[in-house]
């Protein structure tokens, strides 16, 4: 009965923990060095968040919309383009801890369209030479980037009206037309950064679990981590306070950009399929539970764990890859060797960012939604998370920071 009441007192002592969030720091390094270039025009706005140990400093500096002077929020919903990729990393790492699935499967074994695939030798006059692939795809293979697939299928073209992103094909759909399509070299002997491999992991997903991924990914890893705010189809009303799209200038105020090729309006129409590649929406607030999710070693700041300690340690922290072709875990960058210094995470192609160390419980995360264009501010933003990481700091244990299991 005793040792009942005490663990009872224990949860409730840090679930108000987690509640009460981070402590604030009390530190201004990155919106000192943020302020000129958002005073000068040259940066519309941005986010920086410093984490440690349950110590933060949260920058919100300049505008989400630059014409009608609305401030840059946390809770501002915004286009996360490739760090979608993490998102289905996690779903194949909680089907390998289930013993559902290994990462050496062959991918036909759930998907029998890639038991036969063709290799690109070289074309001339519109002919292609093709040989017959050698090596057996795998599942490690399409979530690492070393498959042998192209950035995007043709489906996806962002120079086509409705392809990109935001429009395409449904996942199995895209995973038959890359089986069909020629693969640019043997499976597992180089590396070609795709987000056609990362969508034909995430049919895998499918076809494992009989569910569309983005349920099971809403169900298993939205919802537990109280994520309401992400996901691929933005309300209209989210867009109404979404970040807009800037292109930066040297030494001038940004330009503001309807849209991009690989992200066309309208953004959640029946034109809008969910790609595990890119294309997951969210906000600063969501994407904190997700990294720090990571950080913490597969537990949230919400106390609901998502995957073991050691699934994150080792298929998600550390690479994946053949020794030689650099580091990629699955759907993240990480070291190819582990470390007290090492992070993983990912980025976004309109200039976001979220890295973490679990060793140390840091993190650092970065919003912006930049199509292109200096960003002078970078070397500043690197320095400023220096001096945070480096400053004595007290923790504030705000959350589960993996020493509860």
């Amino acid at each position: 009965m005793r040792k009942l009441l005490i663990l009872l007192a224990l949860s409730l002592t840090l679930t108000a923990t987690a509640k009460s969030g981070p402590k604030k720091s009390g530190t201004s390094y990155a919106k000192e060095v943020l302020q000129p270039y958002v005073d000068s025009g040259q940066l519309p706005g941005a986010i920086s968040v410093f984490y440690k140990d349950g110590v933060q400093e949260t920058c919100c500096v300049g505008y989400a919309d630059v014409k009608k002077k609305r401030p840059i929020k946390m809770d501002n919903v915004f286009m996360q383009c490739s760090q979608t990729k993490g998102f289905c990393g996690v779903t194949i790492a909680k089907l390998v801890e289930e013993g559902r699935i290994s990462l050496d499967d062959p991918v036909s074994k759930y998907l029998p369209e890639f038991k036969e695939l063709w290799v690109l030798d070289g074309e001339k006059d519109g002919v292609k030479t093709l040989h017959k692939a050698k090596n057996v795809l795998t599942i490690r293979m399409v979530l690492n980037h070393t498959g042998g697939f192209p950035f995007e299928i043709s489906a996806k073209r962002g120079d086509v009206r409705g392809g990109g992103w935001s429009g395409g094909a449904p996942l199995r759909q895209v995973a038959s037309i890359a089986a069909a399509s020629p693969i640019l070299f043997e499976p597992g002997t180089r590396e070609q950064y795709s987000n056609t491999g990362i969508d034909i992991g995430a049919a895998v997903v499918e076809v494992v679990t009989g569910t569309k991924w983005e349920q099971y990914l809403k169900k298993t890893v939205l919802d537990p981590l109280g994520m309401k705010s992400t996901w691929f189809w933005p309300t209209d009303k989210q867009l109404k306070t979404k970040i807009e799209l800037y292109a930066m200038k040297d030494n001038a105020p940004a330009e503001w950009r309807e849209e991009m090729d690989m992200q066309q309006r309208p953004y959640n129409d029946s034109h809008v399929f969910a790609s595990a590649g890119a294309g997951l929406w969210t906000t600063a607030n969501d994407q904190l539970k997700f990294y720090k999710m990571l950080m913490n070693l597969g537990l949230g700041d919400n106390g609901v764990r998502i995957l073991k300690e050691e699934t994150v340690k080792s298929i998600l922290a550390v690479s994946t890859r053949p020794e030689g072709l650099g580091g990629y875990s699955l759907g993240l960058t990480a070291p190819v060797k582990d470390s007290d210094d090492a992070w993983f995470g990912h980025g976004g192609a309109w200039g976001t960012n979220c890295s973490v160390n679990w060793h140390k419980k840091e993190l650092k995360l970065w919003v912006i939604q930049s199509v292109g264009g200096p960003q002078p501010w970078g070397a500043g933003i690197a320095k400023a998370a220096e001096k945070f990481f480096a400053q004595p700091i007290k923790s504030g244990v705000d959350a589960y920071t993996g020493r509860t299991r």
